[in-house]
């Protein structure tokens, strides 16, 4: 027993951080995300004895938080909320200007098809290289390249058009 929660404890140590700040990104809710971890590390100690490869740890949590997500969704019945009008909280010692482009960049991100959208998120929140990504999701590591590049040149492209109308229309 004592070894299994050492080998927790030193689980938690290592990727709470990691596991909030994938949460947040997923859900834009501290709350909602403190809990998401906590049920996340809750059914890590459950099942602890089947991880064998303690280096697949954080991709283990990963798939672990991200079917916790999911239930989420499961369980409960959202209001929807047009993004337009949310504001995050954490920007608020950026400049309006840097704040404005943050939440731009954000929903061009949200508006990728999840397919690029998710890989993309994996790699900038949680730091994963391209093999991890394809570990994670299953793919082949040219598949999860190629769809990085793909989503990389989308949004790139869609923030240029948004840059382009906004001249256009203040012209």
């Amino acid at each position: 027993m004592n070894t299994k929660q050492n080998r927790y404890e030193a689980l938690v140590k290592a990727f709470h951080k990691d596991m909030y700040r994938y949460a947040y990104w997923l859900c834009q809710d501290s709350t909602v995300s403190k809990d998401l971890v906590q049920e996340t590390f809750l059914r890590a100690w459950k099942s602890l004895d089947s991880l064998k490869d303690s280096k697949a740890a954080k991709s283990w949590l990963i798939t672990i938080l991200r079917r916790e997500n999911a239930r989420r969704f499961e369980r409960k019945q959202f209001d929807l909320v047009d993004m337009d009008d949310v504001t995050l909280s954490d920007t608020a010692t950026l400049s309006a200007e840097a704040e404005m482009e943050q939440q731009l960049i954000r929903r061009q991100m949200q508006m990728l098809a999840p397919e690029y959208r998710e890989p993309l998120m994996m790699q900038i929140i949680g730091g994963y290289t391209g093999e991890e990504i394809a570990a994670e999701l299953g793919l082949n590591k040219n598949t999860v390249m190629t769809r990085l590049f793909r989503a990389r040149n989308q949004l790139k492209e869609a923030l240029e058009g948004q840059i382009s109308n906004r001249r256009h229309s203040n012209g």
